[in-house]
Formats: structure tokens, C-alpha cells, sequence
């Protein structure tokens, strides 16, 4: 088994500079938006399991890290645990907690600050005592782990309000949080029909106990990643399966909704602000292969500015902004291959900066 990586050790740094690529949509009047010089692409972590689903946050001072580990693979193994790292300089990481769910598989783990607390939530499937052979969305369950300093972590908490609900990202805005819930509609049984799978707001007040308070979709329901602007607009880009994603747009309390289709799959999507910018990345396919690629997303289009090293099972990025102009991104990746020529999947970072015009 390979060892633990903690330290990061830039292994694709040669490739930075074949990253760029023009975007796939005309520029026009969107000759503004920044290139961005991808550098120190490298390998964080890799313990010879299944590493996958990653995030960031700085919190108090310091940088945070999370995904999700697997001995099993990537689909549902009661033995899977999320990991949370911290860095001083987002070089060097070490690890500050570690949590698993008894007889559940615990993925995608995401951060929230609410209350001066850190905040890690992950969605867990139900499993037994074993890779389950059926699975249902109506047995899935969130809960969280969370820490006022970043040291000290509690254990793994239920979140009341979330049974039947695959939890995703959060966002917080003033006085309440909020978790993107995927669920079969009327908690039907099964989950094949694309139509009766709708993405729910969750709110909650303290950040454990959650109700509904509107629709991300109604059908085709899926990861769903959000920002809100000061006014509290409500901006989010949906995965919708293999089909191109969405862009929604709503303000409290969600009532009314514009909603629009992009021109493209995103897998596991991001979204963040940059400055005044909005940044999305996420999985497509290119040239009959996936991967992990960043677009600048203006007048409701995607304008590509780099296509990760990356391949098979792939995505699932994470963003820290350390300045107007560098921030740095995680994803995990199978590109890449152990001593004995198999492939491996790792956590992966690279650095974004905007060059001058």
C-alpha cells in the first residue's frame, strides 16, 4: 500500500503551462474576463484507497481540507470515512479529524462557518454491514461533524429534517443556513424516474435540525452548488445526471424562480465568487473522456479557461480564494498510476492565477 501523503509535492507541474484553453463559447463582448495561469498541479494525498469529493475553507486563521476515503472504492462501503486536513500556509497539511457512520456510507463532504462554528456535512447511504446489492435515496441521511477552533471536532450528529434526503452543499445567509437536498418526491419507492427527483432548499436555524423552504428543480433533481449575494439573491448551478446542467436564480423566500439550461454536463459542480467574477467548475466530457475542467460564467454562459490533469473517475472541486488574484483548487483524479501500474484515485491541487493583461 502506497503511504499517506501529507506534504505537497508537485508532480505535474510541467503540464501547467498546456492547461489554458480558449473558451469553447465566442468571447465577443466578454473580452475582460481574465486569463488564468494553472501552475503547481500535484498530488496531496494518497493512502492506496479510494480518495474522493473534496472541499475547502478557510476558517480562523487557517486552511481546511475534507473528502471522503474508501478501502472498498467509489460506491458504497460501510468502511468509508471523511478526513478533514488543516494547513497554516496551504502547502503542508495535516490531519485534524477523522469520522465514519456505523452500517452507513458517509460522502461528499462539505464546510459551512455558521455561528462561529466550522461545520462538516457529508450524506450517508444506508448500508448494513456490507456493500449493499439495492440502494434507495429514501434511506439517506445527513449528518455533520462541527468545531469552534478547528482542533477539537464533536462526534458525528444526525440532522433532524434530513431522512430521505441526499444533503450537498450549504451556504449561509444572515441568520440561517442552508443544505441542498436531493429526494424522491412524495418519498416514492425507487428512484429510476429522473422526473421525480427534485432538489430541495433545506434551512435551518442552528444547523442541525432542517426543513424545507423550496425547490432548487423540481424533476431531474441533482448536486446542486450555491452562492448568496449580499442583497440575498440566490444564485446555483444543477447537475442534471448526464443531461446539460442548469444556472437558477431565486430571493428569499424562494417563491419565484428563473431557471435556465447551460450548454454542457458539469459533474459535481462548483461555484464561487472571485472578486466581482464567478467562477463554476466541475466534470464534462471532452473528447470522449471525462474531465475536471474551471470556466468563468458571465450573461449565462461558461467560458472555459482550463482543463485539469485528470481522468476516470474524476471532479468534485474545492476552491480557496487566498487573494484578488490567486486562489487555489482541489479535485481528486485516476489519471495517474501506483508502482504496480494500477490506477490510483487522489486528492490533487493546483494553484489559479490571474495574469495581466
Amino acid at each position: 500500500m502506497k503511504k499517506t501523503q501529507f506534504c505537497l509535492i508537485p508532480l505535474l507541474t510541467l503540464l501547467c503551462c498546456s492547461m489554458l484553453t480558449d473558451a469553447p463559447l465566442p468571447a465577443g463582448e466578454n473580452t475582460d474576463l481574465p486569463k488564468v495561469e494553472v501552475s503547481n498541479v500535484h498530488q496531496v494525498f494518497d493512502n492506496g484507497e479510494h480518495n474522493a469529493f473534496t472541499d475547502m475553507i478557510e476558517f480562523k486563521g487557517k486552511y481546511y481540507l475534507t473528502f471522503r476515503t474508501c478501502p472498498g472504492g467509489h460506491m458504497l462501503f460501510p468502511t468509508s470515512r471523511v478526513l478533514i486536513m488543516q494547513s497554516d500556509d496551504a502547502r503542508t497539511w495535516k490531519q485534524v479529524d477523522e469520522f465514519s457512520v456505523p452500517k452507513r456510507d458517509v460522502r461528499d463532504p462539505h464546510f459551512l462557518i455558521f455561528k462561529d462554528k466550522l461545520f462538516v456535512y457529508t450524506g450517508t447511504w444506508y448500508c448494513g454491514d456490507s456493500a449493499p446489492k439495492t440502494r434507495t435515496i429514501n434511506e439517506h441521511l445527513g449528518f455533520a461533524v462541527w468545531s469552534a477552533d478547528g482542533n477539537e471536532w464533536s462526534k458525528p450528529i444526525m440532522l433532524e429534517g434530513t431522512y430521505g434526503h441526499y444533503i450537498w452543499r450549504a451556504a449561509a445567509y444572515k441568520d440561517k443556513a442552508y443544505l441542498c437536498g436531493r429526494r424522491i418526491r412524495h418519498f416514492a419507492q425507487g428512484d429510476k424516474d429522473r422526473e421525480l427527483i427534485e432538489t430541495a432548499i433545506l434551512e435551518s436555524d442552528d444547523g442541525l435540525v432542517w426543513k424545507t423552504a423550496s425547490l432548487f428543480n423540481e424533476k431531474q433533481g441533482d448536486e446542486t452548488a450555491f452562492l448568496f449575494e449580499e442583497n440575498g439573491d440566490l444564485l446555483a448551478v444543477g447537475r442534471s445526471g448526464s443531461n446539460p446542467a442548469w444556472v437558477m436564480r431565486s430571493r428569499p423566500p424562494f417563491e419565484k424562480w428563473d431557471r435556465k439550461q447551460l450548454d454542457r454536463y458539469i459533474g459535481g459542480p462548483l461555484l464561487a465568487k472571485w472578486g466581482d467574477r464567478y467562477l463554476v467548475g466541475g466534470r464534462q466530457r471532452k473528447n470522449g473522456k471525462y474531465v475536471t475542467s474551471l470556466y468563468w460564467f458571465k450573461d449565462d454562459q461558461l467560458h472555459e479557461f482550463a482543463s485539469l490533469p485528470s481522468g476516470g473517475d474524476n471532479s468534485y472541486p474545492g476552491i480557496l480564494i487566498l487573494s484578488p488574484d490567486h486562489a487555489l483548487i482541489s479535485y481528486y483524479s485516476s489519471h495517474e498510476k501506483d508502482e504496480d501500474g494500477k490506477p490510483i484515485t487522489a486528492i490533487y491541487m493546483a494553484d489559479l492565477k490571474l495574469k495581466n493583461k
